[in-house]
């Protein structure tokens, strides 16, 4: 049985300086606590001074019902930049963050190409290869919700 490939790509558009937006991304133990969907994080390793080499356990929720269980570990980076990561597990692949400045705020790019190793997801992915793409969507969409809530955030909403 062969896997089944998906490449996406996705953009953020956060009101936010690209530092912060690096911060938060970087900083993958700290998701849960603005990205909905992300069930568990756990540090396996944490790499460099740089954070190279820092390595993840991921347990993802998204609208289908289903989890995915993914260890990413941080195999290239250049600050404020790029950070890219190979993914392990239910997924193999590859995620790279890529930020632009943009106006006031930052763009993020993010490319996710990713094959699937769960045996029933490759046996149903010639029919359901449309929904399990909605499923990423959606989980991506509440990243960007998130990131957005965090960091766009004024000082006012924060003390209510």
């Amino acid at each position: 049985m062969s896997s089944a490939e998906y490449r996406f790509l996705t953009t953020w558009q956060i009101g936010a300086p690209r530092e912060q937006v690096w911060d938060a991304i970087l900083h993958v133990e700290r998701w849960r606590a603005w990205w909905r969907g992300l069930e568990r994080v756990e540090q396996r390793a944490s790499g460099d001074v740089d954070r190279l080499g820092a390595r993840y356990r991921l347990t993802w929720k998204g609208r289908l019902p289903y989890r995915l269980v993914v260890e990413m570990t941080t195999v290239h980076l250049r600050p404020c930049r790029l950070l890219e990561s190979q993914a392990r597990g239910e997924l193999e692949g590859r995620g790279v963050w890529r930020l632009w400045p943009n106006g006031a705020g930052t763009r993020v790019d993010y490319e996710w190409r990713v094959r699937t190793v769960k045996r029933w997801m490759n046996i149903v992915a010639p029919l359901l290869h449309p929904l399990f793409s909605w499923n990423h969507d959606v989980v991506m969409r509440r990243g960007e919700r998130g990131l957005k809530r965090l960091l766009e955030e004024t000082p006012q909403r924060r003390r209510r």
